[in-house]
């Protein structure tokens, strides 16, 4: 997701969001530690797009 979708989206579909995608990377580090990942830059991917999410909440809430 790109910043924009992500400021477009209300706080309780951010923080849904966020809960996914630390779902997803956990689910990936697991793979990993089985050798069994078959995309490796997914795991890149999740990590920039959770570290795009809490930027967005902690400006969000920065304004308040």
């Amino acid at each position: 997701m790109k910043a924009k979708e992500i400021r477009d989206l209300s706080a309780e579909e951010q923080a849904h969001r966020l809960v996914e995608a630390e779902k997803e990377l956990l689910n990936l580090r697991i793979q990993q530690a089985a050798g069994q990942l078959d995309k490796p830059d997914r795991v890149r991917r999740i990590r920039r797009e959770l570290a795009r999410i809490r930027t967005i909440m902690n400006e969000a809430q920065g304004a308040r």
